[in-house]
């Protein structure tokens, strides 16, 4: 890990702590209490340091998992500022404070190294040198190719060393020394047994000042999770410690933030109230970031010439990869305010819905969703739930504001949730775990986003999912983010989420039978407070999921049944569409009579139950139909003018009279 080089390294200067170390060596002897305690005032670093600090006297092996890529924050007593350090810096520096002498590194591709910080004295070097080499006079010489046989001897010397010499070991990429941790070949199978044999007949080692009692000489597995080393290994032997390293939390972050924010010049928050708002903001919105990806965020807006305000541009820039943002493009606004009279062309009959939409995505182009929250947030752009009757609009509203704010409808994605209606079938969304058929090709929703981040995306008839599947949505809605099958997280902070549901339209009458819950005749009002009555029942009664219901909060829209004078304006649009495609895919002029368009008009209409959708079955059934076959007969030289001029129906038989 290296920190920003282009101004003053918020690691800090090593040899300070180095001089601080000598001095703790010669301590006099008698006082190893006292210092013990020294060392962890002096340097307060993570959580899982102090723990790895203080069973040093009981545990011969540690096995160190999670997030070891990262910076780690090591607070100073006295005022001092913060530092950043490596995991093997860090590592070192509270070896080397305790009394070991060195620490060595077996690397998959490196080798055996031994490991001192960037700004090492030559002194330390040597001095570690020395160590190592009096402690392991059969050290292999640096960059020899790595193996398990070399590594098993590494390992007896340490546990058991001829010199009172402290010494550690930390080996690298612990995850990838078995090609899998359940099924071990048989060299890594007694590779394995030799460790956790060697964990037990390890010996303490004093030392003769700073910390005297004895401490074991560690060997500290690195790796990325802790299934990753067999589970027999670890979880049955009290002589090795398994420690997690988490993720950063929010005051960590704003420690980093402080630390940073010196390369845009600020070297006093306190005096600069602009900031120290920008520095919140930074912190608030990393979560879910590593402190090293603080770092190359802070690089990334250097390098674009971005300003200490314009962080958070940045943090989408690493994030998603992309530069462009649709939400800030100029025209956004421009077509929101033109969408107030273009959707309800589109979507009829639906003035509540369409208004509650648009209100949603002013909110999402401004930046505001969430606002009310004490610090910015990660979550979707805009949450909308969809509910009402079958037919009404829901679907194409959700095309409808693809294609307003991205002017793509292509970046609308669907999926239908009656599919996912088995618990198993969540790994299409995420992706499957690694080993299991499928896991190369990733899931559908994380995959589509990682590719094109500026989405609507559309969950219909959420109610059919699983509850369990339902419990990957928590996530998204409350941190904007879905970690998939291969293990990278995939984020939605620029995504429009919409999710539909028929919940409401029926109720059970008591006796198992499903009747109408709501009906036309109703006024707006009542259907729309029923309707949301029964979704929240349906989540936490039925489901007991409230905590997913309170994410929607107000953004349930209620879709009402479409009126008479919204079902001729939805007949006379799909009937036009129908004569602009006979003209392009046959080049016939087509022309429908008053007197058989209002009979059509009439038997499309007379069921609003049904909604658009009914209309446009009715179409499909009472006129496309007879009109295919009347056209299919007809002689294609004849005149390219074709007149509907009435409609004859024999029960469910419909025919077309041409003129």
């Amino acid at each position: 890990m290296t920190g920003p080089q282009d101004a003053e390294d918020p690691r800090g200067e090593e040899a300070p702590h180095g001089q601080q170390a000598e001095r703790r060596q010669e301590a006099p002897r008698g006082q190893e209490a006292e210092h013990g305690r020294e060392v962890v005032r002096a340097t307060a670093g993570p959580p899982f340091l102090r723990e790895f600090e203080a069973t040093l006297p009981v545990h011969a092996q540690f096995v160190l998992w999670g997030n070891r890529h990262d910076s780690f924050l090591v607070r100073e007593s006295g005022g001092a500022r913060p530092r950043l350090l490596s995991l093997l810096d860090l590592l070192w520096e509270t070896l080397r404070a305790n009394g070991y002498a060195c620490l060595l590194v077996h690397d998959p591709v490196d080798g055996i190294q031994l490991h001192l910080p960037a700004g090492a004295t030559a002194e330390e070097t040597e001095r570690a040198e020395t160590a190592a080499a009096r402690l392991l006079p059969r050290l292999p010489r640096p960059g020899s190719l790595p193996s398990l046989e070399t590594l098993r001897g590494l390992m007896a010397e340490l546990a058991r060393p001829a010199q009172q010499i402290r010494a550690a070991l930390a080996i690298e990429d612990a995850s990838r020394i078995a090609r899998s941790a359940t099924e071990l070949e048989p060299n890594e199978r007694d590779f394995f047994r030799f460790c956790a044999r060697l964990s037990r007949i390890a010996a303490p080692v004093g030392a003769p000042s700073g910390r005297t009692t004895p401490l074991y000489n560690p060997v500290i597995w690195l790796a990325d999770s802790e299934g990753d080393l067999p589970a027999w290994f670890t979880s049955a032997n009290d002589q090795i410690r398994s420690i997690g390293l988490p993720m950063p939390d929010l005051g960590d972050r704003q420690a980093t933030a402080r630390l940073l924010m010196k390369l845009f010049g600020v070297t006093d928050l306190d005096a600069d109230a602009r900031a120290a708002e920008a520095c919140e903001t930074f912190a608030a919105q990393t979560d879910g970031l590593t402190l090293q990806a603080m770092i190359e965020v802070t690089r990334l807006a250097r390098d674009r010439g971005l300003t200490m305000t314009e962080l958070p541009d940045a943090i989408r820039v690493y994030k998603l990869g992309v530069m462009d943002n649709p939400w800030k493009r100029e025209y956004v606004r421009k077509r929101i305010t033109d969408g107030q009279h273009s959707i309800p062309r589109r979507v009829v009959g639906q003035p509540q819905a369409v208004t509650k939409t648009l209100d949603i995505l002013k909110r999402a182009a401004l930046g505001l969703s969430g606002a009310q929250q004490s610090s910015s947030s990660a979550r979707p752009r805009g949450v909308l739930f969809f509910a009402g009757p079958t037919g009404v609009g829901k679907t194409e509203l959700a095309k409808a504001v693809s294609s307003l704010i991205f002017a793509d409808e292509s970046a609308y994605l669907r999926f239908d949730m009656s599919e996912f209606s088995a618990e198993h079938a969540g790994d299409r969304l995420i992706g499957a775990p690694p080993g299991y058929v499928g896991f190369e090709a990733g899931g559908e929703l994380t995959s589509a986003v990682r590719q094109q981040p500026f989405r609507v995306i559309l969950f219909d008839e959420i109610e059919k999912a699983h509850p369990r599947i339902l419990d990957k949505f928590l996530q998204i809605l409350e941190d904007g983010r879905l970690t998939d099958g291969r293990g990278s997280t995939v984020h939605f902070s620029e995504s429009v989420l919409v999710f539909t549901s028929n919940l409401g339209m029926t109720a059970d009458d008591g006796a198992g039978r499903l009747v109408p819950h709501v009906h036309p005749e109703m006024p707006y009002e009542e259907i729309e407070e029923r309707v949301k009555s029964a979704i929240g029942d349906h989540f936490t009664r039925v489901l007991g999921r409230p905590e997913l219901l309170n994410r929607f909060g107000d953004n349930i829209v209620v879709f009402n049944f479409i009126d008479e004078a919204a079902a001729v304006r939805i007949f006379d649009l799909q009937l036009a569409n129908i004569v602009s495609r006979v003209h392009e895919e046959q080049g016939i002029v087509l022309d429908v009579a008053p007197e058989a368009r209002a009979a059509l008009r009439k038997w499309c209409t007379d069921n609003p139950r049904m909604g658009g959708r009914g209309i446009g079955m009715a179409l499909e059934s009472r006129f496309v139909n007879p009109l295919a076959r009347a056209l299919f007969d007809r002689d294609p030289a004849a005149a390219p003018h074709v007149r509907v001029t009435g409609l004859r129906r024999e029960g469910d038989i419909v025919s077309v009279e041409l003129a």
